[in-house]
């Protein structure tokens, strides 16, 4: 149990009011990880602090827009401020967005961009100035099955982008960083439950799709990515750095 014992960790989540990034924190605070939560909806951040203060460890929540860049430098200074460090970062905040690639507005690409990617880095930067200095860090960083392949009849050109470039910023991060015993790394989830999903992964076409395309059949549960999260977050994954994990009931085997 030691091995995966987030006691006296502290741990950030953004995108952190709803589905995974919910069930990121929950995760780590059942390790022992002190929280705190960064998301734009400030009353649905206090709802979610009461469940994971339950699990008997510190929680914060900070509203924030990580795309704004004076919102998440305050923001981070909070929460250095309160809790001293931030030894864990999981870059959960992302948007999703189906339209034809000829179709698509300059606004429109540079949304997913902004949240999917850029957010990313801004975060991860920002966060990872005190983990250089105090040269400790477990950054996660969420990528997709859409970070190594597409999907027959989804339209899904930017995010794909997105998440292809996050999978290579992984890389590059954990280059720079091991030096620091700093590791980055990337969960690439097929599809679970969530805000984002919940109407498309219920629909009759994707049920279709998804018994010809995943072995497994079937959708992700919730849980199932909390293994993975546990695991980059700990030290059990001490010399494992930017790597993206892969969680599709096998989707990209095949």
């Amino acid at each position: 149990m030691s091995l995966f014992d987030l006691t006296g960790k502290t741990a950030v989540i953004t995108g952190a009011s709803s589905g995974l990034g919910v069930q990121f924190a929950k995760a780590l605070a059942r390790q022992g990880a002190d929280v705190a939560l960064m998301a734009r909806r400030a009353e649905k951040l206090t709802d979610v602090q009461k469940e994971i203060e339950q699990l008997g460890v510190r929680c914060l929540s900070v509203p924030c827009d990580v795309t704004k860049m004076d919102e998440l430098k305050r923001s981070v200074a909070q929460i250095e401020n309160f809790f001293g460090k931030v030894d864990i970062l999981v870059n959960n905040a992302g948007t999703g967005g189906s339209v034809a690639a000829e179709e698509q507005t300059d606004d429109e690409w540079k949304r997913v961009i902004d949240l999917n990617l850029n957010s990313v880095y801004y975060v991860s930067r920002e966060f990872g100035r005190g983990m250089v200095a105090r040269k400790y860090g477990k950054i996660i960083n969420l990528g997709s099955i859409h970070s190594t392949v597409a999907m027959p009849g989804l339209k899904i050109s930017s995010y794909c982008a997105s998440k292809g470039a996050v999978a290579m910023l992984t890389k590059e991060l954990a280059n720079e960083w091991a030096p620091y015993n700093i590791t980055v790394n990337a969960i690439g989830p097929a599809y679970f439950p969530s805000e984002l999903t919940d109407s498309f992964v219920e629909s009759e076409d994707f049920k279709q799709v998804i018994k010809a395309y995943c072995p497994m059949g079937r959708a992700g549960r919730a849980g199932e990515l909390d293994g993975a999260i546990v695991y980059f977050a700990s030290d059990a994954s001490s010399y494992t750095t930017g790597q993206l994990l892969t969680i599709d009931g096998g989707w990209t085997s095949i």
